[in-house]
């Protein structure tokens, strides 16, 4: 999977009067290469044994650098597989949207470079089994995304990218620290090893201390609050792509390493920070739904209702319970979906009306362009979790994981997590009906004009599968949470 995309990310290197001459030929080249990435992730998935999700499998083991103990060991279980697709998927969708609308600014030859760069990192995070791998996949994404914010985003551009990189970098030393901590107190990097030891072998402290520094790296990725103000810079200024593979799987490449790295490797650690990561869990939750009901950017909107859903996402962290980090793993699929599905409307309705200023579109949206205004409201009454929906289930799941979190967490505590991050869905549900009620109903009165462009093949080709996996995780969530469950009680000591 990853040998593809490095493959056509070299491919770029040859000079354009030599290979793919034409920018169309270089995009239709990214959707090519993008589409043998999903169809090996398509056909590893079709290979997994889904009758032993909590196994390693289809594992690659070789010694990397011997004197010092790393591998490259590569492999999947139940928790990291439905990622590794929706980040194929994702990638290839978002190739499939530049064939007919790349972002301004040209220089088409690089931006797939770095969008195959990009994938290669988040393939390499979520498959990667030594902690130092692991770190370096994990900061691999972080260059990309950095000149993709910086060349192709929008007036604020540089003040994003500065601050996503600023604040990841930091983020990503305290990681790193919290890591070889850990590896130098067990005498391994193995991160099977590791899980399969529970901790043992570390000190109390030691768990308690390399859990902060790896909880803070992953959180700054998250994001969680207060570590997430570079997010709505970043989303707001990112050209359609950036957003959707920062909303749809940049973010879970944080949360997935708490629930891979951090928590089974130092269990009393996460006991110990569990309270304190519920705590700023709901706070995120409340935050970024009053936040959403302050804006009027829709891209904006959108970025900041990622800091609430995390925030559940946290929450069925915090409770150390096979039901809560099953809602997490859920709620970072529905969230891939949903949010990636609302970053390509937002650019759509961008696109069209030249601004995404939800005052200056005004409403009458469902007259001026109905098959676009419908498929918004899809995509916001999926997000602010209607029954039926993908959305639905991690926010209920991780409540319910609140009012029962591990036994040696405070009950009365997370009980009034759950009251304040019940709130919270309240909240959500408020801001999307406010936007809709702004842009999709009644008269059209804002002082931006539609360009009539009917919705290209294209953008229903990158839509679509979205809104097929959103309904078929919504209606049948069996489908998710057999794959999750085994590995789960595998991580947390068969709890």
């Amino acid at each position: 999977m990853m040998a593809i995309p490095l493959c056509g990310a070299l491919a770029m290197l040859v000079p354009a009067s030599r290979f793919l001459r034409t920018d169309f030929a270089v995009r239709a080249f990214g959707t090519a290469v993008s589409a043998a990435t999903l169809l090996v992730a398509i056909s590893a998935m079709t290979a997994f044994d889904f009758g032993d999700t909590s196994r390693m499998q289809l594992e690659v083991d070789h010694a990397w650098a011997p004197a010092i103990g790393l591998r490259f060991h590569l492999g999947v279980d139940g928790i990291s597989l439905p990622l590794v697709v929706l980040t194929a998927l994702l990638t290839f969708l978002c190739f499939l949207y530049t064939l007919r609308h790349p972002p301004a600014g040209g220089m088409i030859r690089l931006l797939t470079a770095l969008l195959f760069v990009l994938e290669i990192g988040m393939l390499g995070t979520f498959v990667a089994l030594d902690l130092v791998l692991f770190f370096v996949f994990f900061e691999t994404v972080l260059i990309p995304m950095y000149v993709v914010i910086m060349l192709w985003g929008g007036a604020g551009r540089r003040a994003a990218a500065f601050k996503f990189i600023l604040y990841t970098l930091l983020g990503s030393g305290l990681l790193l620290a919290g890591m070889l901590l850990v590896g130098a107190e067990a005498g391994t990097l193995d991160m099977t090893d590791l899980a399969a030891r529970h901790g043992s072998g570390l000190s109390h402290g030691i768990q308690i201390t390399a859990f902060a520094l790896m909880g803070i790296g992953f959180a700054v990725k998250a994001p969680m609050w207060p570590l997430h103000t570079w997010l709505p810079d970043a989303h707001t200024e990112a050209p359609t792509v950036g957003s959707v593979l920062l909303a749809g799987v940049l973010l879970k490449m944080g949360t997935y390493g708490l629930v891979r790295v951090a928590l089974p490797l130092a269990p009393d650690g996460a006991q110990f920070w569990a309270p304190w990561l519920g705590l700023l869990a709901v706070i995120g939750i409340i935050y970024g739904a009053l936040a959403c009901l302050a804006q009027s950017d829709l891209k904006r909107m959108i970025a900041y209702s990622s800091v609430g859903h995390m925030g559940f996402v946290l929450l069925g962290i915090a409770t150390l319970t096979p039901v809560g980090i099953n809602a997490a793993l859920f709620g970072n699929i529905a969230h891939g979906l949903i949010t990636s599905l609302l970053f390509f409307l937002a650019g759509s309705v961008k696109e069209r009306w030249g601004t995404g200023d939800m005052n200056a579109i005004g409403g009458g949206m469902l007259s001026t362009s109905p098959r676009l205004a419908s498929i918004l409201t899809f995509a916001s009454v999926a997000s602010l979790g209607l029954p039926g929906l993908a959305g639905f289930w991690g926010e209920v799941l991780a409540l319910v994981g609140a009012y029962r979190p591990h036994a040696d967490l405070p009950r009365e505590t997370f009980v009034t997590f759950m009251a304040v991050a019940a709130l919270g869905a309240v909240l959500t549900a408020a801001y999307f009906l406010r936007m809709l009620a702004k842009l999709t109903h009644g008269p059209v009165d804002g002082v931006a004009r539609p360009t009539g462009a009917a919705v290209s093949m294209q953008e229903y080709a990158a839509w679509v599968p979205l809104i097929a996996l959103t309904l078929l995780v919504g209606l049948w969530p069996k489908t998710l949470l057999d794959v999750t469950t085994g590995p789960v009680r595998a991580l947390l000591g068969g709890g």
